[in-house]
């Protein structure tokens, strides 16, 4: 999840009551399942994750998005465990990975890395496989949560899947009064200068998607891995389409005003901006997913191959992970939980909230959804044809100038 600049969209709920966890917990100590990537084998991949959670080692340092660690549900844990937490805010997913050096240099416990960084951090050996036995409400996880290929690789877990979000089209239902059902919209002149997109590199995959129905001689199969012919047609798109743009965001804040502004009427977007608009009043907007389907972003509990404090740290993923604390912190950002039993916690505290945030969406609703991941020179047929991140923020760099 990137920032929001103010995401509560409801008021502290005080006080609440802390998930029972079993600090004694044992479970067999496989790490397995169906699913994930056929990919090369990361360094920690034979790292046996513990069969038990010992005693709390009383603190815990994690590197996580602004507010994922709110005192709504911190103290609570603290209270329960023990586990005093830590924490350090980071900005981007390219500053989490830096942060995480050397299996998090024996600083950081664990990481709640995108999509966008978790391949970068497996591969280079900076978290390692963590066992989902020993997170009780693994099992009512949506079934594509459970082994997602950008945290899950040859069935091995390097982290348990937290909150997700689509990245769906918004538009102004004064300018498009009947809902766009294509992409194309923020590709075609006819809306130049009122078109916005989200500052990052992760967006090229965006235009790939599109590509990837559009102009299927391109041969696009995953927006994620692009050979350069394939990356070079899907630049060639940015660049045209950098021409109609008013400006990029980089907050859901600075898109939330350039729609009420008037100055833009179309763009990518999360959920988060479409209630807020809708709540603020100020402008009339709608949002769809297009017919060719849509990018989106998983956030993922990763632990430090040098973690100091991993009885804390499964014990806090174990409580993140219970419904009441995912309904609680998808309300308070704007996310979507993965759990499913979440939606009646968002229902009770936000009557509404549980189909306004997809949390009740059914498994096929995922077939449109393709989430982040790192973009790395193997491609998933095991060649070294693709291009990888470095080249994305390259490009990027050069179309948003």
């Amino acid at each position: 999840m990137r920032s929001t600049e103010s995401p509560a969209l409801w008021s502290r709920l005080g006080t609440i009551a802390a998930a029972a966890l079993l600090m004694g917990a044992t479970a067999c100590g496989s790490t397995t399942s169906s699913g994930g990537s056929t990919a090369e084998q990361p360094p920690t991949a034979n790292t046996k994750p513990p069969t038990s959670i010992g005693t709390p080692e009383n603190q815990l340092n994690l590197i996580a998005w602004e507010g994922y660690t709110d005192d709504s549900w911190v103290k609570p844990f603290t209270a329960a465990t023990g586990c005093v937490v830590n924490h350090k805010y980071a900005g981007s997913s390219d500053e989490m990975v830096s942060l995480m050096k050397n299996g998090g240099g024996g600083q950081y416990d664990m990481v709640s890395a995108s999509g966008d960084a978790d391949l970068r951090l497996i591969y280079s050996g900076d978290v390692k496989p963590m066992n989902t036995a020993l997170i009780p409400d693994f099992n009512n996880f949506q079934t594509y949560f459970k082994a997602p290929a950008y945290n899950t690789i040859n069935g091995i877990h390097y982290g348990i899947s937290l909150q997700w979000g689509p990245n769906v089209l918004l538009y102004s239902t004064k300018k498009f009064p009947v809902a766009p059902t294509s992409w194309s919209a923020v590709y075609d002149p006819a809306n130049k200068g009122l078109v916005t997109a989200y500052d990052y590199a992760i967006t090229i995959a965006d235009a790939a998607l599109y590509l990837s129905k559009s102009k299927p001689s391109l041969g696009i199969k995953d927006p994620y891995e692009l050979t350069k012919p394939q990356f070079d047609a899907t630049i060639a798109l940015l660049m045209q389409q950098r021409q109609l743009i008013k400006k990029y965001w980089g907050t859901a804040g600075d898109e939330i005003n350039l729609f009420e502004s008037g100055d833009v009427v179309i763009g990518a977007a999360w959920p988060y901006q479409t209630i807020q608009l809708k709540a603020d009043g100020k402008v009339a907007v709608a949002d769809t997913i297009p017919s060719e389907g849509a990018t989106g972003w998983g956030d993922t509990w990763m632990l430090a191959t040098n973690a100091l404090h991993p009885n804390c740290a499964y014990l806090w993923t174990a409580y993140v992970s219970t419904a009441k604390i995912q309904a609680l912190q998808a309300l308070f950002f704007g996310e979507t939980p993965v759990n499913t039993k979440a939606c009646a916690e968002m229902e009770a505290l936000a009557a509404g909230s549980c189909a306004q945030y997809h949390a009740d969406a059914p498994g096929t609703y995922f077939n449109t959804i393709h989430f982040w991941k790192t973009p790395i020179a193997t491609c998933d047929d095991g060649s070294k044809n693709c291009i990888d991140y470095s080249q994305w923020q390259a490009a990027w760099t050069t179309i948003t100038a």
